[in-house]
């Protein structure tokens, strides 16, 4: 059974942070590439959860997450996986395309885990805590309170503000929304790595992860991103009846519609993100 919060202790070096798998195995096997060649150890690696998502291979994600030894927490997908419901649980409005696309992707991941899948997922825990360059560091999903909760960049600080004053964190790793982003303000860092497992909507085939650094004794990050064989991801997603609109922006740094997201993230689309 999983813990609601474990503390994995004090972490030192460079550290990568990672959101949204989604079933992504070729970006999932170039990410491990770029670890290896960072020199970043499992230990200090961390995943934001939905490991499970809109492509093609949910159960061997979840095997290569499970031998590479590295933390994590449950996404939605995961905590629906676990508790045997019939969507992800994004909380999408009923009808909308977001929610219809659901009812394609999260039965096909469903029927493909296996008793190993089953396993690991149980022992993920919901959130994880950790001390790093002398900062309390929190790791949720959406939110403290709701683990689909869509937070952003432009969503209200007093928002973010409840989630520093309910885990006492100086800095929240969060996950969910799908864009990285930084939203630093009163000495508090809510940082959001963004998901490797579809582009940023930002017109461009990149995805994206984040690198924390203790250099000095100073804490600091930077977003990084990398393009993939995501073409091969495409024809897995067609070749098994996965939605089209969601293969093709993979391709095309698109999403099929902006139904989650505010305006302010809505105007943004097509734009190239830069850091």
């Amino acid at each position: 059974m999983s813990q609601l919060t474990k503390n994995i202790g004090r972490l030192s070096g460079k550290v990568l942070v990672f959101g949204g798998v989604y079933s992504n195995y070729q970006s999932l096997e170039e990410l491990y590439r770029i670890a290896q060649a960072e020199g970043i150890k499992p230990g200090n690696i961390i995943s934001t959860g939905d490991i499970v998502g809109y492509c093609a291979a949910p159960s061997e994600c979840l095997d290569f997450i499970e031998d590479w030894k590295i933390h994590g927490i449950q996404g939605n997908v995961e905590q629906n996986l676990i508790n045997g419901t019939d969507d992800c649980g994004c909380n999408f409005e009923e009808g909308s395309r977001c929610d219809i696309f659901s009812k394609q992707w999260f039965p096909y991941a469903m029927v493909r885990m296996t008793e190993r899948n089953m396993a690991f997922l149980g022992q993920l825990p919901e959130k994880i805590s950790f001390e790093y360059a002398d900062k309390k560091i929190d790791v949720i999903h959406g939110s403290y309170d709701n683990i689909s909760e869509f937070i952003f960049k432009s969503s209200d600080w007093a928002i973010k503000k409840h989630n520093f004053d309910q885990t006492d964190a100086d800095v929240i790793l969060a996950g969910h929304c799908g864009l990285p982003f930084a939203d630093v303000q009163d000495g508090k860092y809510w940082l959001n790595a963004g998901v490797i497992g579809m582009p940023a909507n930002d017109g461009t085939a990149r995805v994206w992860y984040l690198i924390l650094d203790d250099a000095d004794g100073q804490f600091s990050y930077k977003f990084h991103n990398y393009e993939y064989e995501s073409f091969e991801a495409n024809q897995l997603m067609l070749e098994n009846g996965l939605p089209f609109s969601y293969s093709e922006t993979l391709l095309t740094g698109i999403w099929d519609n902006n139904e989650i997201l505010p305006d302010e993230e809505t105007a943004l689309e097509g734009i190239p993100i830069e850091f």
